[in-house]
């Protein structure tokens, strides 16, 4: 019988501490005894010290064991780059449906120009807002306003968060970007609304289908969305094993960070993550993994003469402290 793994341990530990915090009032403070009155406590009991140095010391246990953690593959901007311009070129060469003969004759047209546009917006989308795949699947098309300013932009109002599912979410507004229109959310989210009213599909109910029809199957499921991305993945030449669908909520991070050059607490305030930073650990794990792509190799730290980065929009500086 296969143990469980760390991660798991982690997922119930959340649970618990979910559990105690709201559906018992006990908050995110550590669990303590009250100076005040001596053998009364206060505060979450998963939040305990003797819990955490449990778990410091299971995590050790694990790695010692021969447990490795590994997270998804962080996506870059040059993986998006190279996604939007196959799947925005991708020509139908038969409008019929694909049937698994014809997938299996032809590998390559596993999906048709409408799922990957549909797929291309679902990948811009929960990057650039830092989305979590089941919070991407429920937005609905009254939660997106197209707002006509300068440069153009739209409204996206999420109708569940996995950190707010009690309301207070806050808006997420998107601008155009022409320079870069792998990064426009407003060119994909114009151009998949302008395709849904052609082939006369609702704009009323769910943004991303869940029906089948003509090239469609059914892509909004866990399941069916890693094997679309994946499959995708291998169009552009790419191996998809280490990727997973919590690659674009960890790439996202890595955008805002390292190309956008957010500080941390504009990265958290937009993200979601917790306001009083009680879990500073979290933060770090999606802008550093061994499992990422790496952004500069070992002997180009101190070289003088390595190449220099894209332009910056606003000074047109390129050198890396730009």
């Amino acid at each position: 019988m296969t143990r469980v793994t760390y991660a798991t341990a982690q997922k119930m530990r959340a649970a618990i501490s979910h559990k105690y915090g709201h559906d018992h009032g006990r908050g995110t403070q550590p669990w303590l005894e009250d100076s005040l009155r001596p053998g009364h406590f206060r505060g979450n009991p998963s939040l305990s010290v003797t819990v955490s140095q449990y778990m410091i010391s299971l995590g050790r246990r694990k790695v010692r064991a021969g447990e490795v953690v590994t997270s998804a593959r962080a996506i870059d901007e040059q993986t998006m780059k190279e996604l939007y311009e196959h799947n925005i070129n991708f020509v139908d060469d038969d409008l019929g449906p694909t049937s698994k003969k014809r997938k299996a004759e032809a590998p390559q047209n596993w999906a048709g120009s409408t799922t990957r546009l549909m797929l291309q917006l679902m990948f811009n989308t929960a990057m650039l807002v830092l989305l979590r795949f089941e919070e991407v699947l429920r937005i609905t098309w009254k939660d997106v306003q197209f707002e006509q300013c300068q440069p153009r932009r739209v409204r996206l109002m999420l109708p569940f968060r996995k950190t707010h599912q009690y309301g207070g979410i806050v808006p997420f507004y998107l601008y155009e970007n022409r320079e870069k229109p792998w990064m426009c959310p407003v060119c994909l989210w114009a151009a998949w609304w302008c395709r849904c009213r052609e082939l006369n599909i609702d704009v009323n109910g769910c943004v991303f289908w869940k029906k089948k029809w003509a090239e469609m199957e059914s892509v909004p499921t866990a399941d069916s969305f890693l094997e679309c991305f994946r499959n995708n993945l291998l169009d552009i030449g790419i191996d998809p094993r280490p990727y997973g669908t919590h690659s674009f909520r960890r790439g996202g991070c890595q955008y805002l960070a390292m190309v956008l050059r957010w500080p941390l607490r504009q990265i958290c305030t937009w993200g979601g993550w917790a306001e009083n930073f009680d879990n500073p650990g979290t933060i770090f794990k999606y802008l550093l993994s061994w499992n990422d792509a790496p952004l500069l190799q070992r002997e180009d730290y101190f070289n003088p003469n390595r190449a220099g980065s894209d332009p910056c929009t606003n000074c047109g500086r390129t050198c890396s402290c730009a």
